[in-house]
């Protein structure tokens, strides 16, 4: 078994002997078993905290480099205009704490991916986002209150 110990920067591409395709969920965990794209079981023992992001390398105790890729999974994307409109849906949509992908369109026309949830998918068609329901990686935003990539945050709401 590959022993994926240690998160690597910048690799060039023939230094990847493998990639691992993981869902959001998976790539949250600091310790997971799984088969790489070809095949071969891995195991992560990596620190707590940290999201593995989409292209992120890992190298095994053995020296080989693994390639992080996200994998398709079921998702909403949120389909509205840039400026205001998609400032005030990711405001919204935020306010829930749920973990967005904020992207362009090649049209210029803005979109939120989340997974799918009839209540966010209700408030993101009252704000006037055309909703599509599809399998794609999903690759959240850090937050700004991480740091690194940790996912939680230190400050209270007073509601």
């Amino acid at each position: 078994m590959l022993e994926l110990t240690q998160r690597l920067g910048e690799v060039e591409s023939s230094e990847i002997f493998d990639t691992l395709t993981l869902s959001f969920d998976q790539r949250m965990r600091g310790r997971l078993r799984a088969a790489t794209d070809n095949g071969r079981d891995a195991g992560l023992f990596l620190d707590r905290g940290p999201v593995l992001r989409e292209g992120q390398c890992l190298q095994a105790a053995s020296g080989e480099v693994i390639r992080v890729r996200a994998a398709d999974e079921p998702v909403v994307t949120a389909h509205i205009d840039t400026g205001l409109p998609l400032a005030r849906l990711c405001y919204h949509l935020g306010n829930r704490h749920v973990a967005l992908a904020i992207g362009e369109d090649p049209d210029g026309r803005g979109w939120v991916r989340f997974p799918p949830d009839h209540v966010l998918e209700e408030l993101a068609e009252r704000l006037g986002a055309t909703l599509e329901h599809h399998h794609a990686p999903f690759d959240p935003e850090p937050g700004a209150y991480a740091q690194g990539e940790h996912h939680g945050h230190g400050h209270h709401h007073a509601h």
